[in-house]
């Protein structure tokens, strides 16, 4: 029988390293059911289930390869992790897998930073800290762990002496570009913390210089020629509000969609919600993106022709999966901000969602955008003349959407929740349906964790001092009024 192994072995591996991911599994399968005492390929099971989404049966590949004596096994647990809190919604038992990672290996930084990271989402500030310290203890080159940690500290003016660190490691001449990306990235805000918002500026230009930098010359960058293209790509695809499908899951079936620009108060609005007795807070969910994902090079033209089985098909897909990670919830919410691109197939799938749409000034917004080391995934963040292109692309596709569900969206302006805290909830859940509870006012007291770069500001009160922040930087902004087509103010 032995004989079999290599064959079956080189077959699975060539499928995997060909990204053929649901072939791979099942050769992996096939393998496995004949040689069940081979650990790295359960590891490698577990990595291709991952990628199909296949998270349940992830964790348990990767306790097969745990039983069967794998190398590295902080590794594993390190996985798991990653499943239980980005994709299970199970941080408490994610944190477990992590400090499993560190009894067997105490000085492993991947795990120190994630449990470090958790536990800001946690609200555990000081633990966090705790956990940044004693990674840069064990790599003291690790720069994330110096940057995570500055941003928990508090500091009393320009010439801190924390600032200064920061300030020297990130023009240490043999930095990464991503490296001294998070550390300028980490000074700016600082810096703006303590006023000084001319060498605030600076310093997150030079950061966004680096971030762009750390992606290497192939990176295409942000056109705005392609994104105004996509954009009456979408308008073209929904040119009118569908009517609903014969399957469209039943009133209720829906959880009510958060979005906007990022950066535009969707964690508050979120978290607001959250405090209701029927509303469970689902965070950033990528279930909208992988039905995208799915429908491939087609999308949007497909997804506005998607015959009723096939809506019926991936609605079903999206519930289950928002049920599993909420499997007790009345009313979940969605909060992901870029799916303003996808409600033409959000109200195909879902055609009695409300859509909360969060909406702050769009100087301010296009600031805290340019202030935040986003991804090649939003290149728009590196230039703020970018940034207002695609601020006013996006305010375009959401006139479009308005104009065919007038009464399904419902905006939310952050200035204005900041000016009447009270009147706007109140308006928000009278437009969902949502009796009045008084806890929603007491939103910075939700326990739940917060996966996003607003995790400490929704763990307070609310608070002004976001609004009108643009007028810090007013000499640093003229080309981005003109990019807006905003005059002076």
């Amino acid at each position: 029988m032995t004989d079999r192994l290599p064959p079956l072995l080189s077959r699975a591996r060539e499928l995997m390293n060909a990204g053929r991911v649901i072939e791979a599994i099942a050769a992996y399968k096939d393998l496995l059911a004949a040689f069940p005492d081979l650990p790295d390929s359960w590891f490698n099971l577990a990595y291709l289930q991952r990628q199909a989404r296949q998270f349940d049966a992830a964790l348990q590949s990767y306790q097969m390869a745990l039983a069967k004596g794998v190398s590295g096994a902080e590794e594993v647990h390190l996985n798991r992790a990653a499943i239980l809190t980005d994709h299970m919604a199970r941080p408490e038992e994610g944190a477990v897998e992590l400090r499993r990672a560190l009894e067997l290996k105490p000085d492993y930084v991947p795990a120190l930073l994630n449990l470090g990271n958790l536990c800001e989402d946690l609200g555990q500030r000081e633990e966090a800290r705790r956990l940044y310290d004693r990674a840069l203890e064990a790599d003291p080159r690790c720069m994330l762990a110096l940057a995570r940690g500055a941003l928990l500290a508090d500091v009393s003016g320009p010439g801190d002496p924390l600032i200064e660190r920061v300030r020297r490691a990130a023009g240490d001449a043999s930095l990464k570009p991503g490296e001294r990306a998070d550390l300028l990235f980490a000074l700016g805000t600082l810096l703006d913390r303590c006023r000084d918002y001319d060498a605030a500026f600076t310093a997150f230009n030079a950061a966004n210089l680096a971030a762009r930098q750390a992606l290497g010359p192939r990176f295409p960058g942000y056109s705005g020629a392609a994104a105004s293209q996509a954009m009456e790509r979408i308008r073209r695809a929904f040119p009118s509000a569908s009517p609903p499908s014969e399957s469209s899951g039943g009133p209720g079936a829906a959880p009510v969609f958060i979005c906007g620009m990022f950066r535009s108060g969707s964690t508050l609005v979120e978290q607001i919600l959250s405090r209701h007795s029927r509303v469970t807070a689902g965070g950033e969910l990528d279930l909208i993106p992988a039905i995208v994902q799915s429908l491939a090079a087609g999308y949007p033209e497909n997804a506005a022709a998607l015959d009723d089985a096939a809506l019926a098909r991936l609605r079903a897909s999206y519930l289950q999966a928002l049920h599993r990670r909420h499997p007790d919830a009345d009313l979940v919410t969605d909060k992901r901000p870029d799916n303003f691109l996808h409600i033409g197939l959000i109200k195909r799938l879902f055609p009695d969602a409300k859509i909360v749409h969060t909406t702050r000034d769009p100087l301010d917004n296009c600031l805290a955008i340019h202030f935040l080391h986003l991804g090649p995934q939003m290149p728009y963040g590196f230039d703020l003349e970018d940034a207002g292109h695609w601020y006013r692309e996006y305010e375009k596709l959401m006139a479009h959407w308005k104009a065919l569900w007038p009464d399904d969206i419902v905006d939310v302006h952050y200035d204005d929740l900041v000016r009447d805290t009270e009147g706007e909830v109140r308006r928000l859940l009278d437009r969902l349906g949502l009796g009045w509870e008084e806890p929603c006012l007491e939103f910075h007291k939700a326990a739940n964790a917060v996966k996003t770069a607003s995790a400490w500001q929704v763990r307070e009160p609310i608070y002004a001092r976001s609004s009108g922040r643009w007028r810090n930087y007013a000499g640093h902004i003229g080309k981005l009024r003109g990019v807006l087509g905003l005059s002076a103010r």
